[in-house]
């Protein structure tokens, strides 16, 4: 007598859809979901199945879940993820494992700790806090519109953003069929992008879209700029068919309206995943000091060259820095720019230790007044 074969579990179903797949699963990353599916609390997948899936978008309050079995919206808070010991905001791009909550419906249950994320800083009271823009990401695209002068100091900015996220920064230029001299516009992003690749694309011609296609391959790919640089643009040409708004561009500044409301995965023909970003304004350091050193990789090796391993770069001999901005082969306007981003790095990290004392300081009082107990009055 025959005996059926066992089902394999509706996580497991879900691990080798071809849907996960498409939105960059890898064999490590199931793995990671199988052990943090296991290490859900009994009370709070309440007998329900766990699930796998990747956030595509989270929005007023909630996450919108791509699953083996399409769409699912889920509350970015609920008691079962409370019960689960979900902590932080879910955002776009995460891998989550999820189950079907009888009283709340879909709720998130895990969320796994992300190998690359995508991190600005933004205000907060006196201090600051970061803000995670994705995650899971394998490339960052710095997006750079060639209609309007070129702003070298967002560019070498938002670079550093980028090398810090762990990704694979990438620079892609659109709009290179408006320029009149495509070489010189390479030649000034070569400059400054220190290291990364540079891509010229174009819609309206095609141009570098098949290297921007290949620069994705079965991984994710965040887009990152101002309004107005064509990133929704780039996401039509690459997608094959109009998935995003584009709004008309001002003259003069080139800035353009946010099209992009919200951060949003999607799938590529083929293989591949674009993440799609609003438009950036203001893109405050979090913890760049290292990325400022990649995206200056030029300046930290002509530090390294300098006779003292302490030297300030003003008026120590032997400074390998100074010789070569005396010389020109360091510009000036890089230069600053530079110790621009790392100071800012510098004071930013005093204030974000500044933050930590605080919160250490309040934990402290914290366990004093439990260990103290209550007090009793006379």
């Amino acid at each position: 007598m025959s005996t059926s074969p066992e089902q394999p579990s509706a996580l497991e179903s879900d691990l080798a859809a071809p849907a996960l797949a498409s939105l960059g699963l890898a064999p490590w990353v199931a793995a990671l979901l199988r052990a943090a599916a296991d290490g859900v609390p009994a009370r709070a997948a309440a007998g329900a199945e766990r699930r796998a899936a990747r956030v595509v978008r989270v929005d007023r309050g909630r996450a919108h879940l791509a699953t083996a079995d399409g769409a699912v919206a889920a509350a970015t808070r609920t008691l079962a993820g409370r019960r689960a010991g979900v902590e932080g905001a879910l955002v776009t791009g995460d891998w989550v494992v999820w189950a079907r909550d009888a009283d709340e419906g879909p709720a998130v249950l895990a969320r796994l700790a992300p190998a690359t994320a995508l991190v600005r800083r933004v205000a907060q009271d006196d201090l600051s806090q970061q803000q995670e823009l994705a995650t899971w990401v394998d490339v960052v695209a710095v997006v750079v519109p060639l209609d309007v002068e070129v702003s070298v100091s967002r560019l070498e900015r938002t670079l550093a953003v980028a090398w810090e996220s762990g990704a694979r920064p990438l620079v892609v230029a659109t709009k290179v069929d408006v320029v009149a001299d495509a070489g010189a516009e390479r030649e000034l992003l070569d400059r400054s992008a220190a290291g990364a690749e540079v891509l010229l694309t174009s819609k309206a011609s095609g141009a570098g879209l098949e290297e921007l296609r290949a620069a994705v391959g079965t991984g994710t790919l965040a887009l990152l700029g101002p309004s107005g640089a064509g990133k929704s643009s780039l996401v039509n040409a690459l997608v094959g068919e109009e998935v995003q708004a584009v709004g008309a561009v001002r003259g003069g500044d080139g800035r353009g309206r946010h099209t992009t409301t919200a951060r949003e995965l999607v799938p590529l023909p083929g293989g591949g995943v674009l993440l799609d970003t609003p438009g950036v304004r203001g893109l405050g350091l979090w913890e760049t000091a290292d990325g400022v050193d990649r995206a200056f990789e030029d300046v930290a090796a002509l530090a390294a060259r300098c006779r003292f391993a302490d030297c300030s770069h003003s008026v120590e001999p032997g400074c390998a820095v100074t010789a070569a901005l005396e010389s020109g082969e360091l510009p000036e306007r890089r230069w600053r720019s530079h110790q621009k981003l790392q100071r800012e790095a510098a004071a930013l990290a005093v204030r974000h230790d500044e933050r930590l004392r605080r919160e250490q300081a309040r934990a402290f009082s914290k366990r004093v007044r439990l260990t103290a107990g209550p007090t009793r009055h006379r």
